[in-house]
C-alpha cells in the first residue's frame, strides 16, 4: 500500500531529503541532487506491477500513513563549512519556535559514490579522519579546531563514529523486494569519509546530543547523470523510503504489544 496526500486525518511521516550540488570539473551535475529536486510532495502508491514482482505467498500489503516528501530546497555546496552551518536547520527540533514546520521523522541523505554501478545505503558515520579538501580547496581541520576550541567544539562528547538507529537490515530486505531484479543494492559499512560521511555524522551526531532517535541514513549512488539514470535513481530512491516507512510502521507497531 503507497500513501497519498488525500486523507489528512491520519498522521503523517515527513522525510526529509538532501542532495548534494557539483562536484569539481568532473561531475558538473551531480545525479544525488538529480534524483532529489523532482520527486513528488508524497510518496506515490505502490505500482500493481512492481507489488506482483515484490510479493511472495505470506506478503499482505502493509499499511502506511502518508509519506511526505520534503525536498531539500536546493542542492547542498559540497563544503564543510556549508554543511557543519546547515546541518542543525535542518532537523528543527524546536517545535515551539517554528511550529510552522513539519517535524521531520526521518532523513535521507543522498551523495554520489563514483562510477561504481551499485547503489549503498550507509549503516555509520565517522567523527575523524576527513582529509580531503572540499569543492573551496578548503580542509576540515578539526584537529586543530578541537585543541583550540576545547569543550566547545561541537563535537566533543560526540564517539568516533555513530549508527543510524533504522533497522538497515530490515531495510535493505524491503528495499530489494520492491526494485528490480537486476539493481544492486548493499548495505555499506564506511561511507567514505568525504562530504557524504560528514553530513550523515553531521546529522547523527545532532540527534545523539539533542536525545532524538537517529532515524537518518545515507544514500550512495553511481556517478551516471544520464536521464535513464536519474530516473532509475528516483524510483529506487522511492522505493526506499517506502521500506524504511514500512519498517518504522512495523517497528512501532512490535512497540505497542
Amino acid at each position: 500500500m503507497g500513501s497519498t496526500g488525500a486523507d489528512t486525518s491520519q498522521d503523517e511521516l515527513t522525510v526529509l531529503i538532501t542532495g548534494f550540488g557539483a562536484f569539481k570539473k568532473d561531475f558538473p551535475v551531480n545525479p544525488s541532487w538529480e534524483i532529489a529536486k523532482e520527486l513528488p510532495e508524497y510518496l506515490p502508491p505502490l505500482r500493481a506491477k512492481t507489488r506482483a514482482a515484490g510479493a511472495t505467498s505470506d506478503d499482505a500489503a502493509p499499511y502506511l500513513p502518508p509519506v511526505r516528501l520534503l525536498v531539500h530546497p536546493e542542492a547542498i555546496h559540497v563544503s564543510y563549512d556549508v554543511v557543519r552551518d546547515l546541518v542543525p536547520g535542518l532537523w528543527d527540533l524546536d517545535r515551539q519556535l517554528h511550529p510552522e514546520r513539519p517535524k521531520i521523522d526521518v532523513a535521507v541523505h543522498i551523495g554520489m559514490a563514483g562510477p561504481r554501478p551499485y547503489y549503498s545505503i550507509e549503516r555509520r558515520g565517522h567523527r575523524d579522519g576527513y582529509a580531503m579538501k572540499d569543492v573551496d580547496g578548503k580542509f576540515l581541520n578539526d584537529t586543530e579546531r578541537r585543541l583550540r576550541q576545547g569543550k566547545d567544539w561541537v563535537w566533543e562528547d560526540a564517539p568516533k563514529e555513530l549508527l543510524t538507529d533504522l533497522d538497515i537490515d530490515d531495510v535493505l530486505k524491503r528495499w530489494k523486494k520492491y526494485s528490480p531484479n537486476d539493481a544492486d543494492l548493499r548495505v555499506s559499512e564506511d561511507a567514505g569519509r568525504y562530504l557524504c560521511d560528514f553530513i550523515y555524522f553531521s546529522s547523527l551526531a545532532h540527534l545523539d546530543k539533542a536525545g532524538e532517535p537517529l532515524n537518518v541514513i545515507f544514500l550512495h549512488v553511481p556517478s551516471d547523470s544520464t536521464d535513464q539514470a536519474v530516473t532509475l535513481g528516483k524510483d529506487l530512491l522511492l522505493q526506499l523510503v517506502r521500506s524504511i516507512a514500512e519498517s518504522e510502521v512495523a517497528r512501532r507497531a512490535l512497540r505497542k504489544k
